[in-house]
């Protein structure tokens, strides 16, 4: 009765009261319950999946929405690669990935795609050689999300040499002796031997000294040796550079030009090309100046197309290094978009060896700058003759694919892509015959003014 009367003073009837208890009883025991249930995994989304076959190596990345982890190991007999991703679980774009596997793809043969165990997928590639694979994600950076990529190298690396007599067409009866035998002429000191093919894919070896007047080759009295150029296409597989208004890509465009420049040296007694790519996959800018050098090439052109923010821009350039700042600021703002283009192709930085490829990168001479402004005036006299001019001088920045201490080397910005009507002319064949051959008669013009000093003339 005391108790019925004390609830009647609170105002709170006795019904209405053990409602509230075992409403607060249930919350609480609701709360307790929450830290133990088990948790549902959140499965990431595939964007997209591409392939990126080629003779040096074959990429795949997909693309996600968050960032993944994997574990791979290879197998014999028969040779396979096994990569198993953990976030996922079986999509249509995973199944895409069988499809995309091309019947002349180099290294791979067939693809197989299952779910190995809860919240992992397990991708198998069947193989048609030994690979030595480099898996390795990537931050979001410009257009891309996170992406997870697997390189597929080979286990001994191409040489560019090898690389440079297969593509070679117009040599002598025995076309590797006269390449090693040009070379062995044109040493950058007496008597040295050629570098290791680099063992690692990606590695670079270790910067040579540079010739002195004292241990420079003396050339042999009326022999002319062969003279070897460099062609670097800009850009390539997940680089694709920049995109013009009508969809025309940068690195389409500049593989084309250099295609035909290619074909023009090769035609030319004394001269023969290389080409750091030759196919669309992506190079590292470091890789691209090794390349150069391990072939002794005489001189580099890398091969680009422009675009600048307002589509009224346009014109021709030439770049050459800079040690002392960029001398402009258009100059300054497009080596930084293209020394970029590492971030945005893709590059393993743990199979990098980052010293060796910084002293590389930051070597470089005043011999190296001028002899590159010259080569670089010749091509602009000529360019001009096809396309108007962006400025009447060959302008300077810091260029990482530019650094090759004892090769002159320049960029060629062919025009600006993202304006309509010189966007139209790139894409146009009759143009970029009309390119090369411009550029074609500057790097004679140089030559002639400039002969090598293992040549005679």
């Amino acid at each position: 009765m005391a108790d019925s009367t004390e609830h009647s003073r609170r105002g709170l009837p006795l019904a209405a009261e053990a409602a509230t208890r075992r409403r607060l009883i249930g919350a609480a025991a609701t709360l307790l319950l929450l830290p133990v249930l088990p948790r549902v995994g959140y499965a990431a989304t595939i964007l997209a999946v591409r392939t990126w076959p080629a003779d040096e190596y074959t990429r795949i990345t997909l693309e996600l929405d968050s960032e993944l982890k994997a574990e791979h190991f290879t197998l014999e007999g028969p040779h396979r690669l096994v990569v198993d991703i953990d976030g996922l679980t079986m999509t249509q774009a995973l199944n895409d990935l069988v499809s995309k596997v091309r019947p002349d793809d180099p290294y791979i043969a067939a693809v197989r795609v299952a779910q190995n165990r809860s919240n992992v997928v397990r991708l198998v590639f069947d193989l048609k050689q030994p690979i030595a694979p480099q898996v390795f994600t990537l931050k979001p950076v410009g257009d891309y999300q996170y992406r997870l990529v697997l390189d597929l190298y080979p286990k001994v690396a191409q040489d560019p040499i090898v690389a440079l007599l297969n593509k070679q067409d117009q040599l002598d009866d025995d076309p590797l002796a006269k390449i090693l035998e040009d070379i062995a002429n044109n040493p950058t000191t007496p008597g040295e031997a050629l570098p290791p093919a680099p063992s690692v894919p990606g590695q670079i070896a270790a910067p040579k000294p540079l010739p002195t007047p004292e241990t420079r080759p003396v050339p042999r009295p009326g022999r002319r040796r062969t003279l070897t150029i460099a062609l670097d296409p800009g850009h390539g597989g997940e680089d694709p550079g920049a995109i013009g208004g009508g969809g025309t890509r940068e690195k389409d465009i500049v593989l084309q030009i250099a295609r035909r420049l290619k074909g023009r040296i090769d035609a030319t007694p004394g001269m023969r090309a290389y080409l750091t790519r030759d196919n669309d996959f992506f190079v590292p800018l470091h890789v691209r100046v090794q390349k150069a050098r391990r072939v002794k090439a005489d001189l580099f052109i890398s091969i680009h197309a422009d675009a600048w923010i307002k589509p009224s821009a346009r014109g021709s350039s030439v770049f050459a290094l800079s040690e002392r700042g960029a001398s402009s600021t258009t100059a300054r703002m497009l080596a930084n978009k293209e020394n970029a283009a590492d971030l945005i192709g893709g590059v393993n930085l743990g199979s990098q060896d980052k010293q060796i490829a910084k002293v590389l990168l930051d070597l470089s001479t005043t011999a190296q700058i001028n002899d590159s402004l010259k080569v670089g005036s010749a091509l602009l006299d000529e360019i001009k003759n096809v396309n108007r001019l962006h400025k009447p001088r060959v302008e300077q920045a810091g260029f990482a694919v530019l650094k090759a201490p004892d090769i002159p080397s320049i960029l060629v910005e062919t025009a600006f892509i993202s304006n309509p009507g010189e966007e139209r002319l790139l894409r146009d064949p009759n143009h970029q015959e009309k390119l090369a051959s411009a550029m074609m008669t500057g790097i004679r013009r140089y030559f002639d003014d400039n002969p090598p000093l293992a040549s005679v003339g």
